[in-house]
């Protein structure tokens, strides 16, 4: 067998075809030509047997399949994603292990999709076409799937960082929504729309017809959208999550809606997806998305590229440009 120097990479997923080809001309890859969801098993001997691995936001790299990686080949974590909470950021810092991420590239795509998270709450669209697939739409009438117009409500914002000031602006500009949002630090950007920064959650749930949550998942955020903050929300006000699952208490969320204490719930990411909360499967009243934040052809394949540029940087010898 002819040995290739180029570094090699372990790739848990497959990607769009430019940038498998970008990352094909720099390394010397192992595909996942199947395309399915590799065991931790399988996981840790590829990071073992290659320079580096290259996984997905699904795929939860824990200190085993690190050590294996440290103990073999390994020597970076590619990520295929800006969210790094599936990997055990400490466990790879104590083994030497550099870990990126692709930020910046996704911004546009994942905001447009809660916008229309949004937009298929208020006017009820994920209603309407169930109702028209089962064959249970008898004619226009005037009460018919009554929505809710956007224009003078209020957004609220959990997380105003790129993608979070994105929706704001659209929310704005588009839609004519009143924005109002909680970051942990203060944010002094001059916007091109007006929006209110609140000293807390708490305040953002009270005021808001719809939460959208665009926060990192770590330890301080974990399920900050929680049973007591859903309780001070209005009762015809909607959640939408595009950040990650773990922000939000699902359980509390669901019992909300079966209790209609919430108008509404939009859902792209999920605690354990891809396994979902029956409860959230049965409600009316949710539009749920299989993670499709940043899925436009234009947009994974920018991520490819980033991961090639990151991998080639580190093995350059060079600073990571996207270092987590």
């Amino acid at each position: 067998m002819i040995q290739s120097d180029k570094p090699s990479i372990f790739v848990t997923r497959r990607w769009p075809a430019e940038a498998e080809a970008a990352l094909s001309q720099y390394f010397a890859p192992t595909f996942n030509m199947t395309d399915k969801p590799l065991t931790a098993a399988e996981m840790a001997s590829g990071f073992a047997s290659h320079d580096a691995i290259a996984p997905t936001v699904s795929d939860k790299i824990g200190a085993d399949i690190i050590t294996a990686g440290a103990v073999g080949k390994g020597r970076l974590i590619a990520n295929f994603g800006v969210g790094t909470n599936h990997i055990d950021l400490g466990a790879a810092a104590a083994a030497g292990i550099a870990v990126s991420n692709t930020p910046g590239v996704l911004t546009d795509a994942t905001a447009d999709l809660a916008m229309t998270l949004i937009l298929m709450l208020s006017r009820r669209a994920g209603e309407g076409e169930r109702e028209l697939r089962a064959g249970n739409w008898h004619g226009w009438r005037p009460t018919h799937l009554m929505g809710r117009s956007l224009q003078g409500k209020t957004l609220g914002v959990i997380g105003m960082g790129r993608i979070g000031k994105a929706v704001a602006q659209r929310a704005a500009l588009g839609f004519g929504m009143e924005i109002v949002f909680y970051n942990r630090s203060r944010v002094d950007d001059i916007l091109a729309y007006p929006a209110r920064q609140l000293d807390d959650v708490e305040s953002v749930c009270q005021m808001a017809d719809c939460l959208s949550l665009h926060c990192a998942a770590n330890a301080d955020t974990f399920h900050i959208l929680n049973a007591n903050r859903l309780a001070m929300m209005k009762p015809n006000a909607y959640v939408v999550n595009t950040a990650r699952g773990d922000v939000v208490d699902e359980a509390a969320l669901a019992a909300a809606l079966a209790a209609n204490r919430l108008g509404g719930a939009g859902l792209d990411v999920f605690q354990g997806e891809p396994d979902i909360d029956p409860a959230l499967l049965a409600a009316p009243n949710t539009v749920l998305l299989p993670h499709l934040g940043s899925a436009t052809i234009e947009t994974r394949t920018a991520m490819g590229l980033k991961v090639v540029e990151n991998a080639r940087t580190f093995f350059a010898g060079n600073p990571l440009i996207d270092p987590v």
